[in-house]
């Protein structure tokens, strides 16, 4: 069998868990076939398979093992409870489905080989940070060098979402005029609702946590390449940074790839809402980058109204009612205007379905409502909160939240 070599640059060859047959996924091209390619990353709590208290120190072997069973795609974060996932690049929504599926299972099971469970949430519900150890790589501990025990309380994992666009010089305009839409995926993605055992009231703890950080929080109102380019310098001139990885704003142009990033959200519990917020995102940068006067519209009193959506966002979750300068306006409100403006590009890049599933979340609650309700319902025993969370993650779709328990 032969095939174009066209239609070859678009495929990569995988072999399945069982190592019986191939997978293939499908990955960015060039030209036409790379506009609003995309590629999604995920962070995962690493914990005890039998307390499912998270772990502390990992071995390396952990990590060489999944790391050659994804064929690269799967490696450590900075501290050693935290393993990362990065999919292909992707121009078909269900093969991202299908890779994500893939890398969770795979990573799932070596992580079972060194006796731990993979969890896929914002902030594990019991973790100590105080205990937390960072990974064994220079890059990492001259963070934790850098950052102290802010570094060390880092214990909380993310998804990133990238997106690459026609011309990656607009990307700056691009992420001005996405500004205001951040808490629509922070409030989308919220799964993060437990810290150090306690329950916080909020629905989105992680970013509240996160913002200790340095160089965290809404971008700042760049919208030329060269202003943006100028900040960065002065800081690596400064000896503050060494390069622009050490920006971690809830959205960025990326370093490596000529990408924009989202970062705002949780790590979500399940498969179809991360694919869904995913597209989400891609949709509305296609959008937004086919309208450049958008960028235009965002000022500084958009940015702050957006940073106090921020907080309601990470507040409420999707219970949230967000400010606008025409008054309140429901997360619903809010996710079915945007879905109707992007309607012709989710159409365009063959995802409506997913991008309808954003409703879906709206309706039965992110992930951070039924980690409540598990907690409600089995007699706020906050183990039941980590065992429906790692159940979850492999199933890609929630667990009974009754019938949840400890491995034998």
């Amino acid at each position: 069998m032969t095939f174009a070599s066209d239609v070859l640059k678009l495929l990569r060859l995988d072999s399945s868990d069982d190592k019986q047959h191939l997978v293939i996924r499908s990955a960015g091209g060039r030209g036409k076939a790379a506009e609003y390619s995309f590629g999604i990353e995920e962070e995962y709590f690493l914990a005890d398979r039998r307390s499912f208290e998270v772990a502390i120190e990992t071995p390396n072997a952990l990590f060489e093992s999944v790391n050659w069973s994804t064929g690269g795609q799967a490696m450590r974060e900075m501290l050693q409870s935290q393993l990362e996932v990065a999919t292909n690049v992707h121009v078909d929504v269900n093969d991202a489905r299908e890779e994500l599926r893939f890398l969770r299972r795979e990573v799932a099971n070596v992580a079972a080989q060194y006796g731990f469970v993979i969890m896929a949430c914002g902030t594990h519900p019991t973790a100590v940070w105080r205990m937390s150890q960072p990974s064994p790589k220079p890059r990492y501990e001259e963070m934790i060098e850098d950052l102290r025990s802010i570094g060390h309380r880092n214990m909380m994992c993310g998804m990133h979402v990238h997106v690459q666009l026609p011309d990656p010089e607009k990307r700056m305009a691009v992420m001005r005029a996405m500004l205001p839409h951040l808490p629509l995926f922070i409030a989308l993605s919220a799964s993060s609702p437990f810290w150090n055992s306690h329950k916080t009231g909020l629905k989105g703890y992680r970013l509240a946590a996160y913002s200790e950080l340095p160089r965290t929080g809404l971008p700042e109102l760049f919208e030329t390449r060269h202003d943006y380019d100028e900040y960065v310098g002065a800081l690596q001139r400064s000896g503050v940074i060494p390069d622009e990885s050490h920006i971690w704003w809830a959205m960025r142009p990326s370093m490596r790839h000529p990408t924009l990033e989202l970062r705002a959200p949780d790590t979500c519990t399940f498969i179809d809402d991360a694919v869904a917020i995913a597209s989400l995102y891609r949709c509305l940068t296609r959008h937004l980058y086919l309208r450049p006067h958008r960028s235009k519209e965002v000022t500084v009193v958009e940015r702050a109204i957006a940073v106090e959506n921020k907080w309601r966002a990470q507040r409420y979750g999707t219970d949230c009612i967000f400010a606008s300068k025409d008054g309140p306006v429901t997360i619903s409100e809010l996710l079915a205007r945007i879905i109707d403006d992007v309607a012709g590009d989710a159409a365009a890049l063959n995802c409506a379905a997913e991008v309808e599933h954003c409703r879906t979340i709206v309706e039965r609650g992110s992930s951070a409502e039924f980690q409540l309700r598990a907690y409600r319902e089995n007699a706020e025993d906050i183990g039941a909160v980590s065992r429906w969370i790692a159940a979850s993650t492999i199933s890609g779709a929630s667990a009974p939240i009754g019938s949840v328990r400890a491995p034998s």
